[in-house]
């Protein structure tokens, strides 16, 4: 998730495991040890774009780096907290941060290296948005009650309401998957793969991808707390297949090469950019809820393969595509286009 929300919930749950009078210096170190896994971020190269997107949420986020992650941790503050605390309380405090980082984060639709090295795929629960503002407003309450009442019990309520939330967000999953499985088999369609996500800041509308045949179908389901389910249907875009469609190319290219890495990173959910043909986007996310103009790819200069493609992303927040999530989140029917 973002950057607040990963260290609040590192503070928070610092917090649980902190004494009367220790809720403020725990929550320091858990907001700073929360952060800590996103550090994969830095690792990056100038001759190969694609190295950032291959580690962000790799080995950093896995629970077999718990222990090594929060050692390192409690060795960057200790300088800063040694007159503080023991270091014993500090690597405690610093272990508790970093407990969740991963597992946060594989509940977004990102997904994370969870189990590496013993799995190389990412996991992605699919049930909380990168962005959550109840989710982190919640922990941010908690967090600052914490630190006034100097005891830990508002912590240990706010991280029981991020568990309950986490509830809610799988539930609502699992009822926009079965709306869309619905609504594919009316179609004719049998879903070869497919999921559903939460857009942007809530776990009420959905943007769906399955895969039928050669294509890829993008579509939305708008699931209330207490009303009926919705459906919207989206458009729809041709498969990319790297050995069909690029079968001319020699596999040792670099160019190549990443586009299999992007695939890989892209879970297969990959297409031509439908305006620009030199741009192969990831189709699990975009702008516009029910579109397929990707939010991110990369672009491949197809007469000079040697050379690495380019990382880009490709935001669009126009008054159309503001407005069909707007509809979509309170329910509305879509305007004709």
């Amino acid at each position: 998730m973002d950057l607040l929300t990963q260290g609040l919930l590192g503070a928070t749950v610092a917090q649980t495991g902190a004494k009367q009078n220790e809720t403020r210096i725990a929550a320091i170190v858990g907001f700073a040890s929360g952060l800590l896994a996103d550090a994969d971020v830095l690792i990056q190269s100038s001759s190969d774009p694609m190295l950032t997107i291959e580690y962000h949420r790799h080995f950093t986020h896995s629970i077999f780096f718990i222990p090594f992650g929060a050692l390192l941790a409690a060795f960057i503050l200790w300088p800063f907290m040694k007159n503080k605390l023991s270091f014993k309380r500090l690597y405690t405090f610093s272990l508790l941060g970093y407990l969740l980082s991963g597992f946060l984060d594989a509940c977004t639709n990102y997904g994370t290296h969870l189990l590496w090295p013993l799995m190389q795929e990412r996991v992605a629960f699919n049930i909380i948005s990168i962005i959550d503002p109840v989710f982190t407003l919640a922990l941010l309450i908690a967090v600052v009650l914490s630190i006034k009442r100097k005891l830990p019990t508002p912590a240990r309520m706010g991280l029981l309401f991020a568990g309950l939330y986490m509830l809610v967000g799988w539930t609502q999953h699992e009822r926009a998957w079965d709306v869309l499985q619905v609504a594919a088999k009316e179609r004719g369609h049998v879903i070869e793969r497919g999921l559903v996500k939460p857009t942007l800041g809530n776990v009420l509308a959905w943007r769906s991808v399955y895969q039928y045949k050669d294509n890829l179908y993008i579509d939305g389901v708008r699931v209330g707390l207490f009303d009926e389910p919705k459906f919207y249907t989206g458009e729809s875009v041709e498969l990319f297949n790297p050995e069909q469609d690029f079968k001319y190319m020699p596999r040792e290219l670099a160019l190549y090469k990443d586009i299999e890495r992007f695939v890989a990173f892209s879970d297969g959910y990959v297409s031509i950019h439908p305006e620009t043909p030199h741009i192969l986007g990831d189709m699990r996310y975009a702008s516009k809820p029910l579109g397929v103009k990707p939010l991110w790819g990369i672009e491949m200069d197809l007469r000079n393969p040697q050379y690495h493609a380019k990382y880009k992303f490709y935001r669009d927040l126009s008054k159309e595509n503001r407005q069909q999530y707007f509809d979509m989140l309170l329910g509305r029917e879509l305007k004709a286009e």
